[in-house]
């Protein structure tokens, strides 16, 4: 009795609502979606260290009329502020010194520094009314990227991938690519970990140079050959575990054996840029010839999109501008801003767009008011969880839209806030997945990416 109770409890470990993983490793889903799939893919473009939404998606010219005055305690309303400028004695507010402009028939307000995503204003859905309960990065990337801001949970991609399981059996369903080069907050890889997750749902960090997978090509004097049999006489052992005791964890590496056997052909043919015709490196930028890139990255992103890779995430550090921002945040625009726009273009063009959700943005925004002394010429903003923008593009989600508001300051939310969990909740919603039912249970509670809160937002949905 005791064995069997066992057996059921390691069974369970793997079960979700409506449906559970086999010993083939099925995904959660495999008897259908729960909803009409809009989205067949997500490639997150995620900015690391808070992009100023006051500087690139969400103008606020009251802050240029009154450039260095104080704000007003009415408009912060007691809210906690970092312990970078909690104990300033003054709050001086500064606007943003680049210049603003409508563009497209939506007539999407986007900033002068990001001029290439503004040719593609009618494709976007700009969401200004993020908010967020963190307020420090390690908190803020964790909470968007796993739904909790504390350590262990498993990540989006994660949660994909045990949802809807492996398009393309050569690669991997959730892969990760960090710009080369790169510094400012950490990133970790509990990130795109799979936390309580059985380890194979876990995203791939792929690398820029001949090696994208570590420790995925042969050693010398080992070949294709030699390297086949060592993987069959694993399985072979682990399947005899298997009929010892059921261990997902057994299971697991049986299929991360197989991938990476798989993957030593199917990775070199998807990470090499060289048969892509030359118009579409002058479309995403001179950086894009150069691997590690953000540019590369992103016509990478459409190569695994194109083979059946589920959730892309890209990350690109940097955006943390506490001070130096008149220099610094130019500088990230013109890393990022041609390319994030040439891959909604090339989607668009290739017919992919449509079932391809493009998502962008960051951890939390930046204050309206400047971190330290306001210098002639040179500001910086501290953290911002009360409001921040991200865009969205494809997937099902309506083109040529600004959704949500804030006060003239840029400092509240005043129109269809958007929450972190509504955000994971719409994502999951456009993949065909219902964010309540798709649950795994762990200690004792069904878990799931966001909690017990998140509402869809269908004012967003095509």
């Amino acid at each position: 009795m005791g064995s069997l109770a066992m057996a059921g409890m390691l069974q369970g470990n793997a079960r979700g609502a409506d449906a559970h993983r086999t010993t083939s490793g099925t995904p959660a889903l495999a008897n259908g979606f729960h909803l009409p799939q809009r989205a067949k893919r997500v490639i997150y473009l995620f900015q690391s260290g808070a992009p100023s939404q006051l500087d690139l998606l969400d103008y606020k010219p009251l802050l240029n009329e009154r450039q260095g005055t104080e704000l007003p305690d009415s408009v912060r309303g007691g809210q906690r502020l970092t312990g970078m400028s909690g104990n300033q004695s003054s709050l001086p507010l500064v606007g943003s010194p680049w210049k603003f402009s409508k563009h497209g028939n939506s007539g999407a307000e986007i900033s002068e520094l990001m001029p290439h995503l503004a040719t593609v204003a009618d494709d976007l859905c700009i969401v200004r009314s993020m908010h967020t309960e963190a307020i420090n990065h390690g908190p803020g990337v964790t909470f968007l990227q796993t739904g909790s801001m504390f350590p262990g949970r498993p990540s989006m991609g994660a949660w994909v991938d045990y949802g809807l399981g492996q398009e393309n059996e050569d690669l991997p369903s959730f892969v990760v690519m960090v710009t080369k080069n790169k510094s400012g907050q950490p990133l970790v890889s509990r990130l795109w970990g799979s936390g309580f997750l059985p380890s194979r749902h876990q995203g791939v960090r792929f690398r820029s140079g001949k090696d994208p997978v570590l420790y995925l090509n042969n050693p010398d004097g080992i070949d294709a050959s030699s390297r086949r049999d060592v993987v069959t006489a694993l399985e072979q052992l682990h399947q005899i575990k298997l009929g010892q005791t059921v261990d997902p964890l057994v299971q697991a590496r049986i299929a991360q054996y197989e991938l990476a056997y798989r993957m030593q052909a199917s990775i070199p043919d998807a990470t090499d840029l060289s048969d892509e015709p030359e118009h579409v490196f002058n479309q995403y930028g001179p950086d894009s010839k150069n691997p590690g890139t953000f540019a590369a990255n992103c016509i990478l992103a459409r190569r695994l999109a194109e083979r059946g890779v589920r959730f892309i995430q890209l990350y690109h550090q940097g955006w943390d501008h506490h001070g130096g921002l008149p220099k610094g945040l130019p500088r990230q625009c013109s890393e990022t801003d041609q390319a994030s726009a040439a891959l909604v273009q090339d989607l668009k063009q290739r017919g992919m767009l449509k079932d391809t959700l493009v998502i962008w943005g960051g951890e939390f925004g930046r204050t309206n008011y400047c971190q330290g002394k306001l210098q002639p010429g040179n500001f910086g903003r501290d953290h911002h969880p009360r409001c921040f923008s991200v865009w969205m593009a494809g997937g099902g989600i309506k083109a040529g839209m600004t959704y949500g508001g804030t006060d003239e300051f840029g400092y509240n939310v005043t129109e269809n806030p958007v929450h972190i969990h509504d955000l994971q909740a719409t994502i999951l919603h456009q993949l065909g997945i219902d964010h309540e039912r798709l649950t795994y249970k762990y200690q004792g509670r069904q878990f799931r990416l966001t909690d017990v809160h998140g509402e869809v937002l269908h004012d967003v949905i095509a």
